[in-house]
């Protein structure tokens, strides 16, 4: 099996135990984080050669992390140390009308600072055939902008595939003098497979898709179809929240030739929503790798977004078991 290399920020997520507002006792707990980490992550649990390529200090908290990563099965040796502090973010989990609450503090870390010096992407891409990224990575600032631009340009060079997630970060970009759309243009016109929705492909191409959702959906893809030659497939979710416990979910798996539509189910006590699309990410990856096709894609994607929301933490960890138990319907306890 060839290998897929994702490339990104690794962090460290800190949350209260339970439901707790944030240092309402004095404990957090804390897990691995990052768009690109958990997809590898995932992934790897499902069997797939996969590598990371990241910075992290050279400490306790970098090691760790390092440590977890290989402890699931991800190949860490583009993992470079460097740098002084790990990226972190703080996440207070809803419940019922109170929303969940998102706290970052990842200016500066050995990430966002690693110039675009510290990746040798001739050594990192030799026996892959696909590279993973986000649009979070970009977001970061001018330098690891360019470092997710000279990635995408040595695959492309290559013939090495591309996936992006669009995963917009509006506050990200907001810090540093970006021209978000020029950036994330160029990441997608390497790309063949792309996650995002018509709102991500309006902000590429500089367009509004008004109309019914159907409609919308596939208008935007096919403009995004006819504004870049190597995009063969969008994915995407739709969310629909009643309350913090109850959402309903859709997923969707557009190609030049038409489209799969899953229908919506039903999330009800959720004990974690964070990663959500980076379990959805991995499983559409998983089902085309595996030999699926695009209706195939949008289950199996759906299926790990699905049962992300079951699972405290960032990553989803789950196995062939798991999908198979839940797109069979078995709810009951296996035993």
């Amino acid at each position: 099996m060839a290998k897929l290399l994702a490339f990104g920020e690794i962090m460290l997520r800190l949350s209260p135990p339970g439901r707790e507002l944030l240092l309402q006792t004095p404990k957090l707990d804390v897990w691995v984080a990052g768009a690109e980490a958990n997809v590898a992550t995932q992934l790897a649990k499902l069997g797939h050669d996969v590598g990371f390529a990241s910075m992290v200090p050279d400490n306790d908290l970098g090691r760790s992390a390092v440590t977890t990563l290989r402890g699931h099965g991800v190949d860490t040796k583009g993992i470079a140390l460097g740098g002084e502090r790990m990226g972190l973010y703080f996440v207070t989990s809803g419940a019922g009308m109170r929303a969940t609450e998102v706290i970052y503090d990842r200016a500066w870390s050995s990430f966002a600072q690693a110039p675009t010096s510290a990746w040798d992407w001739d050594t990192l891409l030799d026996g892959v055939d696909r590279l993973h990224l986000s649009g979070i990575t970009p977001a970061l600032g001018p330098v690891p902008a360019q470092s997710a631009l000279a990635a995408v340009r040595a695959a492309s060079e290559r013939g090495i595939a591309v996936s992006f997630d669009g995963n917009w970060r509006g506050k990200l970009w907001e810090r540093w003098d970006a021209n978000p759309r020029a950036i994330l243009t160029e990441l997608v016109e390497h790309a063949d497979l792309m996650f995002g929705n018509h709102r991500d492909i309006a902000l590429l191409l500089g367009r509004e898709f008004p109309g019914g959702a159907e409609d919308r959906r596939r208008e935007a893809v096919e403009a995004a179809f006819d504004a870049f030659p190597k995009l063969q497939t969008v994915a995407s979710t739709a969310r629909h929240v009643e309350h913090v416990d109850l959402h309903r979910l859709s997923a969707r798996v557009d190609t030049r030739a038409g489209h799969a539509q899953t229908d919506e189910v039903v999330l009800a006590g959720i004990v974690d929503r964070i990663g959500g699309g980076d379990a959805f990410a991995s499983g559409v990856l998983h089902a085309l790798r595996s030999g699926e096709d695009s209706a195939g894609a949008a289950r199996t994607g759906l299926a790990l977004a699905a049962l992300k929301h079951s699972l405290p933490g960032d990553a989803s960890l789950f196995r062939q078991v798991d999908i198979d138990a839940y797109l069979a319907g078995g709810l009951d306890v296996r035993r």
